[in-house]
Order: structure tokens, then C-alpha cells, then sequence
């Protein structure tokens, strides 16, 4: 019989894809990568034109053998890697790890972006050589991220301690997170007030809430209560009057498929899955066949999936709420070139209730948010009756709006995060110069918010929106910045650490093209020109590196310039009789015995500012939260429980005598609705 050998990464695919498959068929999986760059030197000759010096992986010896000898065996070889540039790299390495040029052998590379019966008997037909653009790109983004982080990460290790890590797309996003946490420090909050009147019309019985919107010569805001008490006391001596009337219908479009990243974002938001999770959930997904290719970036869906899509809508919902093929063509005809689909069920037929025994409890819920999504990306878009009026009240304007939904569409399957809510139409509807009455003003104080700090979420979308990485990266590289401690989640947020705050300081100062955000961008386009075959991979390695060594070598001389012993202080330890010296850890400072490895002793760090604690007169210290926040805290604690996460400073506010914090360049009452502040003296840090 003819043998052919089917060689695929992962094991859990094997026996999938072996249903698909005749008897002469043999699939066997390589368990990933069979060759990389070693891990105990650079791996790349910097002196033979950067050429990578690839070994066997270790362990991988038993899983080469098992394949040699089936190669010996067959006449034909498929390489069914990921359809991916990782899976088309690992598919080169396996042609050499396995000398299959030499073999005279005939070596196919295919790829499926489902694991289907027809997508797999498809690939098969429509077989090719290794795309070395691919491999290539693949080669660049492999040596770029080992020279960044081969070269830099032991200056880390020499400044602050072992084990740290910089990384190309790592230190970005670290960058990005950091660059955050400066700006909400830096915010200072502004007052500003809204009015709201509740009106009534007569014959109507539900009352009419309005906002107000400005003046006669235009909008404005109202900045302070007696701006506030000005408007509400000439508003309420007039009539309020319907000045203009605007009606109409408003579309909300239905939603995207989802991409790698929207589907992290979401995830994360409406299930609360780490991106990390999430990916690895989906793989499972898809190497049961479940859902297409989870690596992504394209919204194109196969032409056969909106047939089957529109067949499964129009008999489960009806005809209305199904798009119709002509239309999908001209909406799509600009992204017929994307390299992959959109993740998508592999049928929509199979509804999430129906295999939900076979699925795990995290598995189900993910695959129901993918089967939700896609198929709400191919319904009809919902349409809304709306009207809006601009209500005189004398020279003070108050505005209101109000919407119906005419046509659900999409809206009966899926609800959009920002799902909006507005007053209702009123039934009898408002005319021009229709008298209401004044029920009741409601003005309200507000203060203007700091950027909010990063999600997992929103890193992804901020990452994605910057271009840097690619969907491949963005939950590894979360991973990676939580796993060092460089920043840590508090509930849903991230917070940068000290020892994250130490590391980016020292890579914005030593390495600034590093960590970049617009270098980093280009580097990413340049990386995807390789794949597009009008950059040669090397040529970027040799314009990157030379600056890369400069730097490094800079870097080295001036830190071997400014490193110091750990810092001594005048604490005893209590075991040895040394003075305690102050060390990093995980979570920041701490206090350890130099007499390390003989006495073990170790004690939290309290950082004195130097300020008195307004409660109890004792020492304010710097405090770390069980996850590494820093925050400002009363070394009485907890005899006295005063705590602020800005710097007190040692001044009390003229205003209302509380004790005054640092906002950026300004100090700040500790009382937000003080609102007093002044500027930062010059000698302050």
C-alpha cells in the first residue's frame, strides 16, 4: 500500500484529524518546535552575517526518531502545521531535522485554517512548497526578540537582580502600562456640574428628563455651584418652551466576527478569562474541530460559512434578520485577501446548548461567546426610531433625547457592552412650542477622572491600536510582564510594581528606541514586509544589532559606574547581630541579614518620606499592597490606619487644614472636593 505520513504540532490533533483520513494515511504530531536557537549563548553568529545557529530542542531526540522511521516508510510526506508564520517555520525545521530534501521523498507543505473533514481533504488537494517569506518573517521576529533579550536582560540582572527579562514587544508594553501610571499621578481633577430638569407635558404620563445644554449663544459647561444656582434660578422663573423637534432612525451595525484580539478583549470583559486563558482554550476548541484558526487578525469569512450562515439564520430567526449574500460580497470584497478567516464556529448548526455535556465548563462558555458573536455578525442591522428637542427655558437651554428600537436585527441574539439606554418615545411625541412644567431640578457636583488604568483588556486593544506585536503576542507578553512581577492585577486592573517602575526606568534611559512605541510600530511593519517578500529578513537584523551592541556596551560602563553594595541601614538583625541591608524581591524592597546564606532573616522595608501622619503625629512610610501597589501609609499601623496612594508632603492645606499630597507638578488637597492646589516647588521630586 501507498504510506503517506501526515505530520501535524499538536498531539490533540492527531486523532482528530486521522477520522478524515484513509488507511494509508499516517498522522503523527511533532509536539511544536523540533529546533530553536540554544538557550545557553546568543545563537546567532553576529560575525557570519547574522546567520541563527539552530540546535535540536532538547528532549526532542525520541520524537525525531519516531518520525525518521516513519518517513522510511512513506512515500509522501504532508506538513500540516499551524497555517501561521510559527507553523510554517516549524514545518522548514522538520525538513531539515528530517533531511527531507534528501530523502527523494515528495514533501508537501498543507495548511487548514479548520479541522474539517472537507477543510482537511481541501488542503490535500491544494498542497504547495514552504513559503520561505513566511519562514523568514518568522526568522526576524525569532532574532530581533533573542538579541533584545539576550543582550539587554543581563544588565537587569546586574542593576536589580536575577531573573529579569527585557523583551522587544515586553518592554513596550511594560512602557505603555508605566506611561499610564504617570498620567493618573499626574491628573488633577476638575469641578464641573450638570442640571438635569424633569418636565412634564400634558396628557402624557411619564415625565421628560432634560439636560441642560447651554445658552442662547452657544453650549457650555458650568464649572462651580454658583454658576450652577445662577442657571437653575433663571431657568425655574421662565416657561420651559419646545424649541426644535428632530425625528428619525438611526442603524446600529451588527458586529465584526471576532479576531484574536477582540476575542481576548472580550473574553476578558465578559467572562473574566485572561487573554493567556482564553488562548488556550480556543486551541482546544480548535483542535477538536470546534472553531476555525484562533490566530488572526482578519475579519473575512469563507464564502461557504455565509452561505451556511444565512441558511441557519433565516430558518431559526427569519428571513429579516438574515444578510444576504450579494451584500456580503460587496462588504468583503476589500479584505478577499486576508490570509486567514475570522475565528468562527466550523458550523453554526451546532449550537453551544447541544455539545455542552462534551465541553468543559470554560470551554462551553467560550464557545458560546465565538457561536454568538459570528453569528450575530451575520444578521441584520438593528434600527432605532429616534428624537431629540432643544427645550428653551428663557436664555438657558436644556436638551433631551429618545429612542425605540424599530427592528431588533442582530440585537435578538447579542448585546453590545456599551449597550445604550435612553428615555423611551413618548406616545403622543413633542411639537414645536409645547409648554412643560417644571417638576423638580436636580444639579449635581462631579469631578473630571484620571485615564483609567489598563485592563488585560484594554492592553490588548491598546497594543493592537499601536501596532505592537501581533495576535500571537499580546497574551503571552501580559503573561510574561504578571509572571516577573512587573506588574500585578488588582481585581481587574494592572498596576505597575516597584520592580516594574525600576526596569522601565532603566530601559527608557539606556535603551529608548527599545521601548518606543512608534520605533517598535515600524519594526512591526518592517517585520511585515518580510512576510510580504519585499524586505529580506537579514537586512534588518544587520541595521538593528550594531545599534543594539552600542548601546549595550554604553549601558554597561555607565551602570558599572553608578552600581552600588546594598544599601545598608540601621536596623539590627535580631539573629546575627549585622545590619540589615535593603534587597529587591518580587514585590519590591525588603530587609535581609548580609549574612545570607548562614542567617536567613528577612523583614518588611518601611520607607520614612520624611512627612508626619496627620492622625497620630508618627512616621508616614512607603507600604506595598499584598499584590505590589505602592501606597502611603502610617508606620503605627494598625494602631492608626491613615493611608493615601499619592506622597503626602509636609504642609497642610490653607483651605480646610488637611494635609496636602503630590499630583504631578502640583500638590493637591487630600480632599478632593477641596479642590485647592498649587505648584510643585522646583527642589521637590
Amino acid at each position: 500500500m501507498d504510506k503517506k505520513l501526515v505530520i501535524v504540532e499538536s498531539p490533540a490533533k492527531v486523532k482528530t484529524i486521522k477520522k478524515f483520513m484513509g488507511a494509508n494515511y499516517t498522522v503523527m504530531a511533532s509536539g511544536g518546535h523540533v529546533r530553536d536557537l540554544p538557550k545557553s549563548r546568543l545563537g546567532i553568529n553576529t560575525n557570519n552575517d547574522y546567520e541563527p545557529e539552530y540546535i535540536t530542542i532538547r528532549g526532542k531526540g525520541e520524537v525525531l526518531a519516531a518520525l525518521r522511521k516513519e518517513v522510511k516508510k512513506s512515500s509522501q510526506i504532508y506538513l500540516a502545521t499551524d497555517p501561521d508564520r510559527e507553523g510554517e517555520a516549524i514545518s522548514w525545521h522538520l525538513m531539515y531535522a528530517l533531511k527531507l530534501g534528501d530523502s527523494g521523498k515528495k514533501v508537501s507543505r498543507i495548511t487548514f485554517n479548520e479541522i474539517t473533514k472537507s477543510a482537511v481533504r481541501t488542503s490535500l488537494k491544494n498542497a504547495r512548497e514552504i513559503d520561505m517569506n513566511l519562514v523568514d518573517a518568522q526568522q526576524a521576529r525569532r532574532c530581533l526578540d533573542r538579541v533584545v533579550g539576550y543582550r539587554i536582560s543581563p544588565l537587569l540582572w546586574e542593576k536589580i537582580k536575577r531573573g529579569l527579562s527585557a523583551g522587544r514587544v515586553q518592554s513596550v508594553a511594560l512602557r505603555i502600562i508605566c506611561d499610564r501610571e504617570d498620567e493618573i499621578n499626574a491628573f488633577i481633577p476638575k469641578e464641573y456640574w450638570t442640571i438635569d430638569a424633569t418636565l412634564s407635558l400634558k396628557g402624557e404620563k411619564n415625565p421628560i428628563n432634560a439636560h441642560y445644554w447651554g445658552d442662547d449663544s452657544g453650549k457650555r459647561e458650568v464649572n462651580d455651584k454658583a454658576e450652577a444656582d445662577r442657571i437653575v434660578k433663571a431657568a425655574s422663573k421662565e416657561k420651559f418652551t419646545v424649541k426644535e423637534v428632530k425625528t428619525g432612525t438611526r442603524v446600529r451595525k451588527a458586529p465584526l466576527p471576532y479576531t484574536t484580539s477582540t476575542l481576548q478583549q472580550d473574553a476578558s470583559n465578559r467572562l473574566n478569562m485572561s487573554p493567556y486563558k482564553t488562548m488556550s482554550i480556543a486551541q482546544q476548541l480548535y483542535e477538536d474541530g470546534i472553531i476555525t484558526y484562533l490566530r488572526t487578525d482578519s475579519v473575512r469569512v469563507a464564502y461557504e460559512a455565509v452561505v451556511s450562515a444565512g441558511e441557519f439564520i433565516r430558518e431559526k430567526y427569519g428571513e429579516p434578520y438574515a444578510v444576504s449574500v450579494e451584500e456580503e460580497k460587496k462588504g468583503d470584497s476589500g479584505r478577499i485577501q486576508d490570509a486567514h478567516e475570522a475565528i468562527r464556529p466550523t458550523d453554526i448548526t451546532r449550537l453551544p446548548e447541544d455539545i455542552k455535556d462534551s465541553l468543559s465548563r470554560d470551554q462551553f462558555r467560550l464557545y458560546r461567546l465565538i457561536w454568538q458573536r459570528f453569528t450575530a455578525s451575520r444578521m441584520t442591522n438593528a434600527v432605532y426610531s429616534t428624537m431629540s428637542a432643544k427645550i428653551s427655558a428663557g436664555k438657558e437651554i436644556f436638551t433631551m433625547s429618545a429612542s425605540n428600537i424599530s427592528f431588533d436585527g442582530f440585537l435578538k441574539l447579542w448585546t453590545p457592552e456599551d449597550n445604550e439606554k435612553s428615555d423611551p418615545l413618548l406616545k403622543g411625541g413633542l411639537e414645536k412650542g409645547d409648554v412643560l412644567s417644571l417638576k423638580a431640578f436636580d444639579p449635581k457636583q462631579h469631578f473630571t477622572s484620571p485615564p483609567p488604568r489598563y485592563t488585560e483588556a484594554g492592553l490588548v486593544r491598546a497594543m493592537e491600536e499601536m501596532g505592537i506585536g501581533r495576535p500571537s503576542t499580546y497574551a503571552p507578553t501580559i503573561s510574561t510582564l504578571v509572571s516577573r512581577h512587573y506588574v500585578t492585577k488588582e481585581e481587574k486592573n494592572l498596576f505597575v510594581t516597584e520592580l516594574g517602575d525600576a526596569v522601565n526606568g532603566i530601559m527608557k534611559r539606556e535603551f529608548p528606541e527599545i521601548v518606543d512605541v512608534n520605533f517598535t510600530a515600524n519594526m512591526e511593519t518592517l517585520l511585515d514586509g518580510v512576510e510580504m517578500g519585499s524586505v529580506k529578513w537579514k537586512t534588518i537584523i544587520e541595521n538593528f544589532y550594531p545599534d543594539l551592541d552600542a548601546a549595550v556596551e554604553k549601558a554597561r560602563k555607565e551602570l558599572e559606574n553608578i552600581k552600588v553594595a546594598d544599601e545598608e541601614t540601621d536596623v539590627v538583625c535580631e539573629e546575627c547581630g549585622r545590619k540589615m541591608v535593603v534587597k529587591y524581591g518580587p514585590y519590591g524592597k525588603f530587609l535581609a541579614c548580609p549574612g545570607f546564606p548562614e542567617c536567613r532573616n528577612t523583614k518588611p522595608f518601611f520607607e520614612k518620606i520624611g512627612v508626619a501622619c496627620p492622625k497620630c503625629g508618627n512616621d508616614i512610610v512607603i507600604r506595598r499592597s499584598k499584590k505590589g501597589r505602592r501606597y502611603y501609609g502610617c508606620l503605627g499601623y494598625p494602631d492608626c490606619d491613615f493611608v493615601s496612594w499619592q506622597r503626602p508632603v509636609d504642609k497642610s492645606c490653607p483651605k480646610c487644614g488637611k494635609i496636602m499630597v503630590i499630583k504631578g507638578k502640583k500638590i493637591v488637597c487630600s480632599d478632593r472636593e477641596c479642590g485647592y492646589s498649587e505648584p510643585l516647588p522646583e527642589n521637590d521630586d
